[in-house]
């Protein structure tokens, strides 16, 4: 699994446990929809740490509470 593949994920599971949809996820993250969907549907290759922090302020999460999520532990370095 890469880097996009694992956030992707990351970010879908966050949503379903908070019971958000992307739409609700983006409004609270202060981004458009197209933005949050470009890293759900893989067209957005290297998400960049600034769009992943204001996923989390969106969540009201800690950036270190998204990526401290077993997904991340055996990332492919391609």
């Amino acid at each position: 699994m890469d880097l996009q593949e694992a956030v992707k994920i990351r970010i879908l599971n966050l949503c379903k446990e908070r019971n958000i949809t992307i739409n609700k996820l983006s409004t609270l993250s202060g981004m458009s929809q197209s933005s949050v969907n470009s890293l759900i549907d893989g067209s957005s290759k290297n998400p960049k740490l600034l769009t992943i922090l204001r996923l989390c302020l969106g969540l009201d999460i800690e950036l270190r509470e998204f990526f401290n999520d077993p997904i991340f532990k055996d990332l492919d370095a391609d």
